[in-house]
């Protein structure tokens, strides 16, 4: 389990991108890289990292449900993602 600050930075970090999005890509147009770096460094898209929606986990991520591997299979396994079945051939 990650610890609870690692978890909201990540959360402060996606609301910089968020608010800085619009003027990082008029400043990219416009070519002006000397007032691109006045802007917070976490502003940057590139410094977002997925973490797991439970437990924060930073890898085994996957994507299309938003946790990782490791709860994906134990929830899969209880029945709680629909559509989702252990495979058997």
């Amino acid at each position: 389990m990650a610890k609870e600050s690692m978890k909201a930075r990540e959360v402060k970090r996606a609301r910089m991108v968020a608010k800085y999005a619009a003027k990082r890509e008029a400043l990219k147009k416009a070519g002006d890289y000397e007032a691109l770096q006045h802007i917070p460094k976490n502003a940057s898209p590139v410094r977002l990292h997925n973490r797991c929606k439970i437990t924060g986990r930073p890898k085994g991520y996957m994507r299309t449900f938003g946790i990782s591997r490791i709860n994906f299979r134990e929830m899969a396994l209880a029945g709680l993602i629909p559509g989702v079945k252990k495979a058997s051939w």
